[in-house]
């Protein structure tokens, strides 16, 4: 009488063996398609939000200025008592030619100060794209190096930051503002803001 063999019970078990990984990174991949892939990019949640902004300093945008002024770089005391609307922004991003009609509109809103990070960028082309869409920033710093976009969590650009009168970031939106978030989104997160403080 012939003894069971083992030799295909082991074959078995190596083979479940070798497919336990590709299993595993198949579900966390199924899990992340499912978790990022439904959901709305600009929607990302930032570790910031509830944190005071950065206290970072950025110089000034070289020649631009507004009725004959220079416009101001940023200093962080300018989130004091206000309601700050800051956008990370560059003349070689393309949302960024997008969303810069629908800013120059928000910056029409006297309630609330508009500010610019220009990121990485060359002065002669961000000037260039303020004089060809409109400057809404009151403040413009630029972020040569790119060091105070990361204080700021800047996954890439563009992003914006609602910033509280206490100087708290309060929201933060990530790509651009677009006709369709403009009213239902950004402009809900200011009045929100608006209400906050008063």
């Amino acid at each position: 009488m012939s003894e069971p063999s083992t030799t295909g019970t082991s074959q078995r078990t190596s083979r479940w063996l070798m497919a336990l990984p590709l299993l595993a990174f198949a579900a966390l991949a199924a899990i992340f398609w499912f978790r990022l892939g439904s959901g709305d990019p600009s929607r990302i949640p930032s570790a910031l939000i509830g944190h005071p902004a950065p206290q970072t300093a950025l110089p000034a945008l070289a020649g631009l200025a507004n009725n004959g002024a220079q416009v101001p770089g940023l200093d962080p005391s300018v989130f004091k008592g206000k309601v700050s609307l800051v956008n990370v922004w560059a003349s070689w991003c393309v949302p960024c030619h997008d969303e810069a009609p629908l800013l120059t509109e928000l910056g029409r809103d006297s309630r609330l100060q508009i500010v610019g990070i220009n990121y990485k960028d060359a002065p002669d082309n961000a000037r260039r794209f303020l004089g060809r869409y409109g400057n809404p920033f009151g403040i413009v710093g630029v972020d040569a190096n790119g060091r105070a976009s990361i204080e700021w969590g800047v996954y890439g650009v563009p992003e914006t930051f609602i910033v509280g009168r206490e100087g708290t970031i309060v929201y933060k939106m990530v790509g651009p503002v677009t006709p369709d978030n403009i009213n239902t989104v950004l402009r809900a997160e200011i009045d929100k803001a608006l209400k906050a403080g008063s």
